[in-house]
C-alpha cells in the first residue's frame, strides 16, 4: 500500500462503454492471437447483463465465459458500490471504500473482459430483508437506473446472482437486486414507465432472464443433486483458451483477486466447471446448453447483415498470425460495408471495435501526459505526445485543438516503425470544478447517491476531462481515437507509472483528524493545515465552531504563501460545561473568494489513484467520561480508528502487529485486538495466545473486538472458547436491552445507560457470539424488528486476576462517527481492571 495522504487525483474512463474497460491507464498490446480473438468477436451479436447488489457479489467465471467464450457484449450491473462494507486493506470507509470498490471492479472487468455499470443506490450497509432495503433506497430512482442501462445496452439475456423469491434468506441488497431485476425485465419495454428517457431511447426487451443457482441456494449438495432441473441450464465454463495460456476459472480468479479490500484472493483451477441457470421468465432455450439458443446473435439480425458474416467468415479463415497485418484491407473492406447499414445500435458498436483492431493490427501506440500529478484552474501546462508506428503502413495523423489544448504540430505522417514527440499545451479556465467523483458532487441521503447529470446514469465514473482528439488516415480510411491526458513517472521500484490527471483546489483546506474528544473541560489544541496549491499574496483563516464552544484566537492572517507551501495553524478549542457534540470546519477568505474544500487521496498500487473533494469538517465531542486506562496496547488487524479514539481518551496507545507484540504485556493496563485480527492474521494470533493468557490471568484487560465467524476455531479467540455466528442488528436504533445492570463494566467508571445507545451510525453490531464458555456474562440483549432477542454483542469473563471482553458492537463506525455513548462504553471496557484514579485531562491533544 501506498501512504495514505492528503492531496489530489482523478479517475479517468479511457473507453467508452460499448467495449470492455481494456487498457485503463497505460497502453497494452495485443498480441496476434489475441487480435485474432477479438476478430472472432465481431461476429458474435449477443448482449449478457448480470445483475447484483455489491461489488464482488458477480461470479467472474461466468462473467469470463460469456465475454471470451462465448464472445458476447457482457456487463455487471452493481446495484451499489460497496461503502457499507469492511476494508482489509486500510482505514477508508463509507464514501471512500465505495470509491476503491468501484476502482476494484474495474480492475475486475480489465481482467475478465466485461463492461460495468452501477445506479444510484447507496450501500447503507447490511440489512436483513428487502423491506428493509426498499424504506432506505428509493425503489423508483433504482428501477429507474436499470430500466435506463437495460434501454442503452440492450441485453438480450439478464443473469441474476441471487434469488428473487426467498426474501429473508440472506442480505437484502441481494434479494432486491434479483427482485428489482424481475420487474425492469418488463418495465424496460413498456412506453409508460420512465418515459422521459424515451426522448433519447427506445424501449427494449430481453429475451429471458435466468437466476444462476448453485447447490449452496439448495441448502446441500445432496438436495442440489435431488432437485427437479427441469428449467436448469448447464454450462460448461472451465474453458481453456490457448490465446491466453489461461483457463477461464483462472481468469475468473485474477478478476476476483482484484477485490483486494474484501480480501477475496483466490487461486485459479483447471479442467471442467459447471455453472447453472434456472430459467425464470421470456423464451425458453432451444438448447439447455446455451443460454443464446434461440436468440439470432449472428449478422443475420440486423436488416443487410448477412454480407457482412460472409466477409468475416473469409477475413477469420485467412488470417496469417505470422503476418497479421495483411488483414487489414480485408477488414477495411469490411469496415466499409458495415458503415452502409442502418441500423445504428449493433453498427455503432462493431465499427468501434473494428477500428481499434485496425490500429492493433499496426501497433499504434499514442500516449498524452504531463509531468506533474495535479493542477489548479487558470494553469497553463506542457502535454507530451508520443505517436509510434510500428508497422509497414503509412499514417497521416491529425491532432485536433480543442478550447483547452492547443497543439504545435497538428498534421504529420508516420512512417514504418516512425515515432514523433508532439508538444502541446493544456490552458484551464480561470474558474474550473475540482476533480471529484461524479456522484459525490451532491449531498445524497443514506440510500441514495444524487447525480443530476443523466448521462452519467450506470456508469462507473466520469468521461475523460481532458483529451487530444486525433484522426488517424491508413489505407484512405479515417480512424478516430481520443487520448487522455495522464500522469506519467518513472518510480525507482515500480518503473514506468501512469497515474491520473486531475484539477485541484486553489487552496485546500484540512483538519488533523476527524474527530476530537474532550473528556474534560479543559482547552485543547486542534491543527488546521492549509495548502496553497498556487501562488496567494494574503488571505485569512477562521474555524467555524458550534455554539458554546470557545476558540483562540478567532482567526489567523497569511501572506505570501508559495505553491505547494504548507502551513499549519492551531486554535486553542475551549468546550462547554456540559456535554456537547458538533462539527468544525476551517474557512479560507482570499480577497473576494472563500476556500473550504480538503483533497483526500487515497493511494493502492492495485487501482488509479482516487481523489476526493469534499468539504473539510471534523467533529468535536465531548461525551463527558472518566478513563483510568493509562497505557494500551493496541494489536492491529483489518485497520481501524480505535486506537486513536483510545488516544483521544487520554490514554497512552502504543501500536502493534501481530507478530511485533511484546513478550511482556504487563505495563499496560489493557490490550486491545483490532477489528478481525484473527481473519487477517490468524497464525500469529493464535501463536499470541500463551502471552494473552499469562497477562490477563496476572491481572491484565484482554478486549477483542468483532471477527468474522469464517474459517476460525472457537478455542483461538483469547483464553476461553468462543463460536461466533453471523447473528447482527442492522438497525442502529434497535433497543438496547441492558440485562446486568449492576456490572461493573456498565459503572465503573462511567454509568452506561439507554441513553449511550442514541444517535448510533449504520449498525449496533455484527457476527455476535452465539456460543461461550460460561465464565462470560453477557452484558446486553438487542435484536432486528421481528428476530429473537441476541445476547453475544458483549460478554465479559473474569480469568485469573484479569479480565477478557469481546464484543461485536460496531465501534470501528461509532467512534470515528464522534458517537458519545460509543466512547464512553469504551472507556468502561479498557478501565474495568485499573484501579487507579481516573487520568486526569490535561491540555495535550485529545484527537482521533
Amino acid at each position: 500500500m501506498k501512504n495514505f495522504i492528503f492531496t489530489s487525483t482523478i479517475v479517468l474512463l479511457f473507453l467508452s462503454t460499448t467495449v470492455a474497460q481494456e487498457n485503463r491507464l497505460a497502453h497494452k498490446q495485443p498480441n496476434t492471437a489475441e487480435i485474432f480473438h477479438k476478430i472472432e468477436k465481431l461476429g458474435f451479436l449477443g448482449t449478457a447483463l448480470y445483475v447484483a447488489a455489491h461489488p464482488d457479489d458477480e461470479n467472474t467465471r461466468l462473467i469470463s465465459w460469456l465475454a471470451n467464450d462465448k464472445m458476447a457484449r457482457t456487463a455487471y450491473l452493481s446495484l451499489t458500490r460497496g461503502d457499507g462494507g469492511q476494508n482489509l486493506i486500510g482505514p477508508q470507509l463509507r464514501e471512500q471504500l465505495g470509491m476503491i470498490r468501484t476502482q476494484e471492479l474495474l480492475e475486475a472487468r480489465n481482467i475478465d473482459g466485461g463492461q460495468q455499470f452501477f445506479t444510484r443506490a447507496n450501500d447503507f450497509g447490511y440489512s436483513k430483508h428487502p423491506d428493509e432495503t426498499l424504506e432506505i433506497w428509493n425503489q423508483q430512482e433504482v428501477m429507474e437506473d436499470m430500466v435506463q442501462i437495460i434501454r442503452e445496452f440492450k441485453p438480450d439475456v439478464i443473469i441474476n446472482r441471487f434469488n428473487h423469491r426467498t426474501p429473508g434468506t440472506t442480505h437484502g441488497h441481494h434479494t432486491t437486486s434479483a427482485m428489482l431485476s424481475m420487474k425492469v425485465f418488463e418495465y424496460a419495454t413498456d412506453k409508460t414507465v420512465y418515459a422521459n428517457q424515451l426522448k433519447d431511447l427506445d424501449t427494449w426487451q430481453a429475451q429471458r432472464v435466468f437466476f444462476n443457482t448453485s447447490w449452496w441456494f439448495y441448502g446441500s449438495q445432496e438436495a442440489f443433486d435431488n432437485a427437479d432441473k427441469t428449467n436448469l441450464l448447464e454450462i460448461e465454463a472451465g474453458t481453456y483458451y490457448p490465446y491466453k495460456g489461461l483457463s477461464n476459472s483462472e481468469i475468473a480468479a485474477l478478476s476476483r483477486s482484484k477485490h483486494k479490500s474484501q480480501g477475496f484472493g483466490s487461486t485459479g483451477s483447471r479442467g471442467s466447471q459447471t455453472e447453472y441457470l434456472e430459467f425464470l421468465k421470456g423464451s425458453f432455450p432451444t438448447d439447455k446448453s446455451d443460454l443464446f439458443s434461440g436468440i439470432n446473435t449472428t449478422w443475420t439480425r440486423v436488416k443487410g447483415g448477412s454480407r457482412i458474416q460472409t466477409q468475416l467468415n473469409s477475413i477469420i479463415s485467412n488470417y496469417n498470425f505470422k503476418q497479421p497485418t495483411a488483414s487489414i484491407p480485408a477488414l477495411i473492406q469490411l469496415r466499409s460495408s458495415i458503415e452502409k447499414l442502418k441500423e445504428d445500435h449493433w453498427k455503432g458498436i462493431k465499427l468501434e471495435e473494428l477500428d481499434q483492431i485496425l490500429l492493433d493490427l499496426t501497433g499504434f501506440y499514442v500516449e498524452a501526459s504531463v509531468n506533474i500529478p495535479s493542477a489548479t484552474a487558470g494553469e497553463k501546462l506542457d502535454v507530451k505526445i508520443e505517436v509510434t508506428n510500428r508497422s509497414n503502413e503509412e499514417f497521416k495523423i491529425n491532432l485536433l485543438p480543442n478550447q483547452l489544448i492547443q497543439v504545435e504540430n497538428e498534421s504529420f505522417l508516420l512512417l514504418k516503425n516512425e515515432s514523433k514527440n508532439v508538444q502541446a499545451t493544456l490552458q484551464f479556465p480561470e474558474i474550473y470544478d475540482a476533480s471529484t467523483p461524479y456522484y459525490l458532487k451532491e449531498k445524497g441521503t443514506l440510500g441514495m447517491y444524487q447525480v443530476k447529470n443523466k448521462t452519467l446514469t450506470g456508469q462507473p465514473e466520469s468521461e475523460p476531462e481532458f483529451i487530444v482528439r486525433a484522426f488517424i488516415e491508413l489505407q484512405g480510411i479515417r480512424l478516430y481515437k481520443d487520448i487522455p491526458i495522464i500522469h506519467k513517472r518513472t518510480d525507482p521500484v515500480r518503473g514506468e507509472v501512469n497515474e491520473p490527471f486531475h484539477i485541484i483546489p486553489e487552496i485546500a483546506v484540512s483538519i488533523e483528524n476527524p474527530v476530537y474528544v474532550f473528556s474534560g473541560n479543559a482547552a485543547q489544541p486542534i491543527q488546521v493545515t492549509i495548502k496553497a496549491n498556487k501562488k496567494i499574496e494574503k488571505g485569512s483563516l477562521e474555524l467555524c465552531h458550534p455554539d458554546g464552544w470557545k476558540l483562540t484566537p478567532t482567526e489567523y492572517t497569511f501572506s505570501n504563501l508559495e505553491k505547494g507551501e504548507e502551513k499549519i495553524y492551531t486554535f486553542i478549542v475551549q468546550p462547554p460545561k456540559d456535554a456537547s457534540r458538533g462539527l468544525i470546519s476551517g474557512l479560507v477568505k482570499v480577497g473576494s473568494k472563500s476556500y473550504s474544500k480538503e483533497v483526500i487521496k487515497i493511494d493502492y498500487d492495485h487501482i488509479p489513484d482516487q481523489q476526493l473533494v469534499r468539504n473539510n469538517e471534523s467533529q468535536v465531542v465531548k461525551p463527558g467520561l472518566q478513563n483510568r486506562a493509562r497505557t494500551v496496547a493496541y494489536i492491529n488487524g483489518a485497520g481501524d480508528d480505535v486506537a486513536q479514539a483510545i488516544e483521544a481518551m487520554g490514554s497512552k496507545v502504543f501500536k502493534f502487529e501481530p507478530d511485533e507484540v511484546p513478550n511482556d504485556l504487563s505495563k499496560y493496563d489493557a490490550v486491545v485486538v483490532g477489528i478481525r485480527a484473527f481473519n487477517v492474521a490468524a497464525q500469529n494470533m493464535e501463536a499470541l495466545q500463551p502471552r494473552l493468557d499469562v497477562y490477563v490471568k496476572n491481572g491484565g484487560t484482554l478486549l477483542m473486538q468483532y471477527n468474522t465467524s469464517r474459517r476460525i476455531d472457537s478455542d483461538v479467540l483469547g483464553p476461553l472458547p468462543i463460536t461466533l455466528s453471523r447473528k447482527r442488528v442492522t438497525d442502529e436504533n434497535a433497543d438496547v436491552k441492558i440485562l446486568q445492570p449492576d456490572h461493573k463494566i456498565l459503572s465503573v467508571p462511567n454509568a452506561i445507560t439507554s441513553k449511550d445507545f442514541e444517535g448510533w451510525v449504520q449498525e449496533r453490531g455484527l457476527y455476535f457470539p452465539e456460543k461461550w464458555d460460561p465464565a462470560f456474562t453477557p452484558i446486553l440483549g438487542m435484536n432486528d424488528k421481528d428476530e429473537e432477542m441476541t445476547k453475544g454483542s458483549l460478554i465479559v469473563a473474569d480469568y485469573g486476576k484479569g479480565h477478557i471482553i469481546y464484543t461485536g458492537l460496531s465501534l470501528f463506525r461509532e467512534l470515528p462517527a464522534g458517537v458519545s455513548g460509543a466512547y464512553r462504553l469504551l472507556a468502561n471496557m479498557i478501565s474495568i481492571g485499573v484501579k487507579n484514579q481516573p487520568i486526569e485531562q490535561t491540555d495535550g491533544q485529545k484527537k482521533l
